[in-house]
């Protein structure tokens, strides 16, 4: 069994999320870059919420620099929110394959996720939310950002598997 950490003033835990996921609007300020570069800036992301995992979050396209980004053959299910079709990264002369996101079909649960792209965090110098740089979830499979208003355990640490 888990134990959750403690949640202390201005932390969600994540243990609270609920499970099956959900897709929420949020007005956080929301920005990635890389070697300088401004990849993508939008206050009118989307996260998503799911017990054990930090937030993910997804940018609307119109907030992207989408010249940086190129269709890649990889394709994953998620149970919830549908076909996930990838993105390699290109830049500051550096490409990251598979390193982003889209459910181009989201199931009806998820609708609000419809025409966004999430990134993974550990591939670029910098994710940050309100100012925040963000840590990315541990594991590699799973794309949450782990900022200090979020307390774990979080899924993807040894053993977390049956989670």
């Amino acid at each position: 069994m888990v134990v959750p950490d403690p949640a202390n003033a201005g932390q969600e835990s994540v243990w609270s999320f609920p499970r099956p996921a959900a897709a929420q609007a949020c007005a956080h300020h929301l920005k990635i870059v890389h070697r300088g570069v401004v990849l993508a800036e939008t206050r009118q992301g989307v996260r998503t919420l799911e017990t054990s995992h930090p937030p993910s979050y997804y940018f609307p396209r119109e907030d992207i620099s989408m010249q940086c980004l190129s269709p890649s053959s990889r394709r994953s299910v998620c149970e919830w929110k549908g076909r996930a079709d990838y993105f390699d990264v290109s830049i500051g002369g550096q490409t990251f394959p598979d390193a982003a996101w889209i459910y181009a079909a989201p199931s009806a649960a998820f609708q609000s996720l419809q025409g966004h792209i999430a990134f993974y965090a550990a591939h670029f110098d910098g994710c940050f939310v309100d100012g925040e740089k963000a840590l990315a979830q541990p594991g590699g499979f799973y794309g949450g950002w782990i900022t200090p208003h979020v307390a774990g355990p979080f899924k993807g640490v040894p053993g977390s598997m049956f989670w």
